[in-house]
């Protein structure tokens, strides 16, 4: 996708974890953005970074879930480059890290990273970072879809990498507890962002600002469900929110992370709120 100048932008979708990792390329180098999850994706990661005969001069976080860094360290393999994230976001990437490992290696193996690579270099909310003329503003977000969120802003902000702060029409995480933080975060970003700027996300295709109205339809419609779900019986209450969030999204793309995210969004909010 090209943008200003000599710029430009290349998505990495990974099909296995259906997530994204970019490539920021300028006319000497190459910037990317996000690792993805698995051994094998971030190989291919890193095949596609080497095919444009430039080097990585950096790698820049957008939150602290393990399908954005796990990758790092096949991407980073034997380079010296700057690991860029907000100090939440590095804190809360090491603070999960073990217990990361302990669900994921039943669930990929040898796929996920045996030693991972972390951050290596913070930054402050709305400092800048230069690589060959593409400037990137960071934004701290705080708690959204996860623990801790962060928006890098390229350049005049024609295109921005807001992490999964939304996703393009699939199913969401919401079982780090923060849906009220997220909303309010999507009010922000509707306020604060052109709407014709370019969210280069973590799941799903590139999209502009209008489908931050589908976000939070997406979150009411999870957390409605949750308040209103019988749980006096807790199968029967799980089974009508996957029932409810499937109404709003007909599909089944991601749709294991809004399974995983009920019984502990229904455990947060505790008996009195689920009755409200």
């Amino acid at each position: 996708m090209p943008d200003d100048g000599a710029i430009r932008i290349h998505r990495h979708h990974s099909e296995g974890a259906d997530v994204n990792a970019y490539i920021v390329e300028t006319e000497n180098a190459l910037v990317a953005v996000d690792s993805t999850l698995t051994v094998t994706d971030s190989r291919a990661l890193r095949e596609k970074a080497e095919g444009f005969g430039k080097p990585l001069q950096a790698v820049l976080i957008t939150h602290a879930h393990p399908d954005h860094y796990g990758g790092l360290t096949e991407l980073v393999a034997g380079l010296e480059v700057p690991i860029i994230a907000t100090k939440a976001v590095n804190e809360i990437i090491r603070r999960d890290d073990a217990v990361k490992e302990s669900i994921l290696r039943p669930m990929f193996g040898d796929d996920w990273a045996k030693e991972r690579t972390f951050p290596n270099q913070t930054v402050e909310d709305g400092e800048k970072v230069s690589f060959d003329g593409a400037e990137f503003t960071v934004a701290d977000l705080g708690p959204s879809e996860s623990p801790a969120d962060s928006m890098w802003v390229l350049n005049d902000g024609s295109d921005v990498f807001p992490g999964d702060v939304v996703y393009n029409h699939k199913h969401c995480y919401l079982a780090d507890g923060f849906w009220q933080e997220w909303l309010e975060n999507i009010d922000r970003l509707e306020r604060e962002l052109g709407s014709d700027t370019t969210l280069n996300i973590g799941h799903g295709e590139p999209a502009k600002p209008a489908l931050f109205a589908w976000q939070r339809g997406y979150i009411e419609t999870f957390i409605a469900a949750v308040k209103s779900a019988n749980w006096s019986n807790p199968e029967q209450a799980k089974a009508e929110v996957e029932a409810k969030a499937k109404e709003y999204l007909p599909d089944d793309d991601l749709a294991f992370l809004m399974e995983l995210s009920v019984e502990p969004v229904a455990a947060a909010m505790g008996p009195a709120a689920r009755a409200n």
